[in-house]
């Protein structure tokens, strides 16, 4: 990855700031787009402390017109592109779907999905030049699993950007640019605080799920940020030169059992 630009979205914590450290770590320069400002700055920081070069955009990935611009300032700021890590998302309403309401639906779907969309439609120009990747964080649920009881909204937008991911490998192969989804199963990041459930209504719904062993075969416990970066790291870089329109899960077994 050396003197490769790359841009993240979510780069401000979880698996986006432990991608930004590991990719920075791998020479490249490194684009931070993040709603919370402070927080990306703080992963800037940190970039810039080990050598690196960071800067860093607050944009809201939902609004085409500031994230066109955001990724447009990156650019400019390094005149080329070469990796995008379309990483940002919200769990949202966590609720029985008669309970959730359309405006529940609207968000979530909206800023997992069109942010999706959107961030590969204004990359996409850039990345035509020298060609590059993409890679895409969905998740286990609404792919390999459906035991997230009241995740309908989010599990659909999760299996949404399998399906965009896959469509948009084959349309952009002929510019050399890959595509590929990874599918975390449970990480430790911050994803809760955009996430509001809904306990009360939830319990109409549950059907009891029990793995007296854990749910975790492989390591009994959830996955690590930096243990998702490794994984962005290859198939942005050269290395991964080959595989495009592939689906990687990243959960220690966790959804096989389910």
């Amino acid at each position: 990855m050396e003197q490769k630009v790359a841009i993240i979205t979510g780069a401000g914590s979880g698996i986006g700031k432990a991608t930004a450290l590991r990719l920075a770590k791998s020479g490249a320069k490194v684009g931070l787009i993040d709603l919370h400002e402070g927080d990306a700055a703080a992963v800037k920081e940190d970039i810039e402390h080990q050598g690196g070069e960071a800067i860093v955009v607050q944009a809201d990935v939902a609004d085409s017109a500031v994230l066109e611009k955001a990724i447009k300032r990156i650019v400019q700021r390094w005149e080329r592109l070469d990796s995008v890590f379309v990483n940002a998302g919200i769990n949202g309403r966590v609720a029985p779907i008669e309970d959730l309401s359309p405006e529940d639906w609207d968000q979530t779907l909206t800023m997992n999905l069109k942010s999706t969309f959107l961030t590969v439609k204004y990359a996409v120009p850039y990345l035509k030049e020298y060609g590059g990747s993409i890679v895409i964080t969905s998740s286990i649920n609404g792919n390999r699993t459906f035991t997230g009881f009241g995740m309908a909204a989010y599990s659909s937008s999760k299996a949404g950007q399998m399906a965009f991911g896959k469509m948009a490998a084959l349309e952009l192969a002929e510019y050399r640019i890959r595509v590929n989804i990874i599918c975390p199963g449970a990480i430790q990041t911050n994803i809760g605080e955009n996430t509001f459930t809904d306990e009360a209504n939830l319990a109409k719904i549950r059907i009891p799920v029990v793995f007296p062993e854990g749910s975790q075969p492989l390591e009994h416990g959830a996955g690590k940020p930096e243990q998702v970066a490794d994984l962005v790291h290859f198939l942005l870089s050269d290395e991964a030169s080959h595989i495009t329109g592939t689906e990687i899960f990243v959960d220690g077994a966790e959804s096989l059992l389910r």
